[in-house]
């Protein structure tokens, strides 16, 4: 405050320059605008990253840690030293910080836009049209009835009809991108539950904007009501001319964009200017330039390489850096410390129960009248009470229209953190869908069987593109002969699901996560489906792409669960390293090991690992020209008899000739050769020996010239890895994970890659071979690989409890 002849006058405070001249000329960088709004940014990115960190074994959406880290670092906590407060957020600073925060917030708006497919709200049934329309009108009503309490206590200086409709907004609204994730986290997305969720969000997503609009509309201080009618009236005239003029504009460039190619800066850059000038118009109609960002963003067209381009060039810079501006400018209207008293806790209370109540009754008595069981309706309405980044928009366009007082700010984003934060654990608790079972009985869990007539299934497991021709390889290489059954592939493109705008909107592509969506071949820009469709049809193989979108934490989960589902004999994964063009193997991305190693431990079928080195080069390679010569490195257990019984297999192919490598102990020091860490038990040896010698009889004298068979009796390892060199030209080793026998035993020495076994971790070596490397892993229950990786649970090939 200043005084200027004796009468009190409040001085605005001096704007501030842009840029110091150093603390060398002395100058406090605090003091300028950019060097202050870089501190700030990176102080509210450190402290929101850390809650998110902090939250996420409670597997809370990242806004949790947003809204509360801008609480934190507003008033109600650390703003409370006003030294600091003066410092780090000063008043003179809030206009540039508001400005850097409302921009990262009209770009994200757009990519908000981008993930709602205006195409999936025509498809959407009576059902979910049904529970949106109950789960927006009772809170709705509900928080108008609030709305009378609240202004006959903490809120009797607002203005009547804003404040009733912003209450109701506040209450009705679900967070369509905060429920997307929090399905795909909780793998309910395929599920009727997250379906109908889905589906209902997107529906209230789009009322809560119009409802809004009408509550901006109507908040206009000291005017004719005229003036809030033409408001509306011009918003409804915006958007009609949007749907008319922008799509046409948007395909234009989208055809001009062709799959596989990089999309012109050009078109990128005219979009973005869009999306400012369409914030601009509606900003100027008096509706936020927020509602022009989301239109333009639900009208980009969302098929294509278009919109993952807009998404790729603005999603990480947006909500990485600005969008947090934007929950701390939040914060620092919000103090915690306005909420004084018995009677402004007890408004709390009622506004969290309220907003609850409606949300959850409307929409379980909607859902319970479609005849849905009652866990699955209360799990939808707990769903459904999602609260996220639209939410806090409402309450703060209320607040800067003061149409919402300080104190009731704060009740409305406590209630909104905890009906988000509950939603979780809630569903967890209530909706515990059981594992889909298999239709029939899932019999064949391994490629070993007493009918070998029977149809084989493969779920093949691929991480990109680059694997294709080498699994296709494989697949033609396994289908055997037309005899039998035959073969069913399902091939499984595994995707990351992050935290980016961009996973999401692949989500929405895919149509469906958790457990996999089954893709029929429709989209003839998916490179992937066209590859598998066109092998589908040269050869007599039944084969059905799918994805699977998850974390990269729990995507084996995934994988089990579709193999279960589609009663799979072995999931073939790819290594977590790929060869290089100077033939080194290079890590490709460590999480995929750790994908397969909790595969190896929960999956219900055989595992097999396939170490890619361009088995049949880098295409597919028609049947009448394969010719490839595949060995089977044999030391006895389970494990090399699944590795060879898929041989067998592969040696039905005229184009493959299979070489059957057995190794025994030279008699002369048969029991002399001592394992490293090995549980020596004689009688399990024995007992699972005897199985491996009836197990080669057969490949002892051939029916078919495409198998040989050749017994080698070596003394040392080192002798058996010089039998194994012979071998190196083949195009494939074949050998399993946890091999047995005395030989075995003492090449087991410590590995980098336990998860390959000791024969697989040498053929993986780049020194070594340049053939590709299936190490096989048959089905025995839990593994951990943890335990030595010869030693099997289990007691031996004898007590095998699975009849095949």
């Amino acid at each position: 405050m200043a005084t200027t002849n004796g009468t009190n006058a409040t001085s605005c405070p001096a704007a501030m320059k842009a840029t110091s001249n150093g603390v060398f000329q002395g100058d406090n960088p605090l003091d300028f605008a950019l060097p202050l709004a870089i501190l700030q940014i990176c102080l509210v990115v450190l402290v929101t990253r850390f809650l998110a960190f902090l939250l996420r074994p409670l597997r809370q959406p990242r806004v949790i840690a947003e809204i509360v880290g801008g609480i934190l670092l507003g008033p109600s906590a650390l703003g409370r030293n006003h030294h600091y407060l003066q410092r780090i957020f000063p008043a003179r600073s809030l206009t540039v910080l508001d400005t850097l925060a409302n921009l990262g917030l009209l770009f994200f708006l757009f990519l908000v836009g981008l993930e709602l497919d205006p195409s999936s709200l025509r498809r959407t049934g009576k059902k979910a049209l049904s529970i949106a329309a109950a789960g927006i009108s009772l809170p709705f009503a509900m928080g108008i009835g609030t709305s009378f309490v609240l202004r006959g206590t903490i809120s009797k200086s607002v203005d009547g009809p804003p404040f009733l409709v912003f209450m109701g907004v506040a209450l009705s609204i679900t967070a369509f991108p905060v429920l997307a994730r929090i399905l795909a986290e909780l793998k309910l997305l395929t599920t009727d539950v997250g379906r109908m969720a889905m589906s209902a969000a997107a529906v209230n997503d789009v009322a809560a904007w119009v409802l809004l609009a009408l509550a901006i509309s109507l908040s206009g201080t000291g005017r004719s009501p005229l003036v809030s009618l033409w408001v509306f009236l011009c918003g409804i005239a915006f958007v009609v001319g949007c749907i008319f003029l922008v799509p046409p504009i948007f395909r234009w460039m989208a055809k001009r964009c062709p799959e596989g190619e990089p999309v012109d800066e050009m078109y990128v850059c005219a979009t973005l200017a869009g999306v400012l000038a369409a914030g601009f118009a509606t900003d100027a109609i008096g509706i936020h330039a927020l509602f022009g960002a989301f239109v333009i963003g639900v009208l980009v067209p969302k098929e294509g390489p278009f919109a993952v381009a807009l998404v790729e060039k603005v999603e990480d810079l947006i909500s990485g850096l600005f969008l947090p501006l934007y929950f701390v400018s939040s914060g620092l209207k919000t103090d915690i410390a306005a909420i004084r008293g018995a009677q402004s806790w007890g408004l709390l209370v009622l506004v969290i129960c309220t907003a609850c109540f409606g949300k959850i009754v409307g929409t379980l008595a909607a859902t319970l009248a479609f005849k849905v069981p009652f866990k699955e309706a209360l799990a939808l309405g707990f769903l459904m009470n999602t609260k996220g980044l639209v939410e806090l928009i409402v309450l703060n366009i209320g607040k800067d229209r003061k149409v919402l007082n300080d104190q009731t700010f704060a009740i409305m984003v406590l209630m909104a953190v905890f009906t988000t934060f509950i939603t979780t654990p809630l569903v967890v608790a209530v909706y515990k869908p059981a594992q889909m079972k298999s239709k029939g009985t899932y019999k064949h869990r391994k490629t070993e069987r007493k009918n070998p007539e029977s149809q084989l299934r493969i779920l093949a497991c691929f991480h990109s593109i680059k694997n294709i021709p080498t699994f296709i390889n494989l697949i033609e290489a396994s289908r055997g002969t037309e005899k039998r059954e035959g073969l069913c592939v399902y091939a499984m493109h595994l995707m990351e699901l992050s935290e980016r705008s961009s996973a999401i909107l692949m989500v929405h592509k895919a149509r469906k996560n958790g457990l996999p969506f089954w893709n029929k071949g429709q989209d003839p820009d998916n490179q992937i489906v066209v590859a598998f469709e066109a092998f589908r049809q040269l050869s007599h193989v039944l084969i059905r792409p799918m994805t699977a979108i998850s974390p990269m934490s729990t995507i084996h989960e995934d994988i089990c669960a579709s193999a279960e589902r589609k009663r799979a004999a072995i999931i073939i994964l790819p290594f977590h390293k790929h060869q290089r063009l100077d033939g080194v193997m290079e890590t490709t991305r460590t999480e995929f090991r750790f994908v397969n190693k909790k595969v190896l431990e929960h999956a219900p079928c055989s595992v097999g690992i396939l170490v890619d080195r361009g088995l049949g080069g880098g295409s597919h390679v028609p049947a009448s020209d394969v010719s490839s010569t595949i060995t089977v490195l044999f030391f006895g257990g389970q494990d090399d008899c699944e590795a060879l019984a898929y041989g067998k297999r592969m040696a039905e192919h005229p184009g493959i000739s299979l070489s059957v490598v057995s190794f025994v102990v030279n008699p002369e020091i048969a029991g002399e050769i001592v394992g490293v860490g090995i549980n020596d038990e004689a009688s399990s040896h024995t007992k699972s020996m005897s199985g491996d010698q009836l197990f080669l009889t057969e490949f002892k004298n051939p029916d078919a010239d495409s198998i040989k068979y050749e017994e080698r009796q070596v003394k040392t390892p080192g002798e058996a890895i010089d039998v194994i060199k012979e071998f190196s030209r083949c195009n494939l080793f074949l050998v399993g994970r946890r091999p047995e026998g005395q030989i075995a035993a003492a090449m087991d020495t410590k590995s980098e890659t336990p998860e390959l076994g000791p024969v697989g971790s040498l053929l993986s070596s780049s020194e070594f071979t340049t053939a590709s490397v299936l190490v096989v892993q048959q089905y025995a229950g839990g593994i951990s690989l943890d335990s030595e990786s010869v030693e099997h649970v289990g007691s031996g090939r004898g007590e095998e409890s699975e009849a095949n």
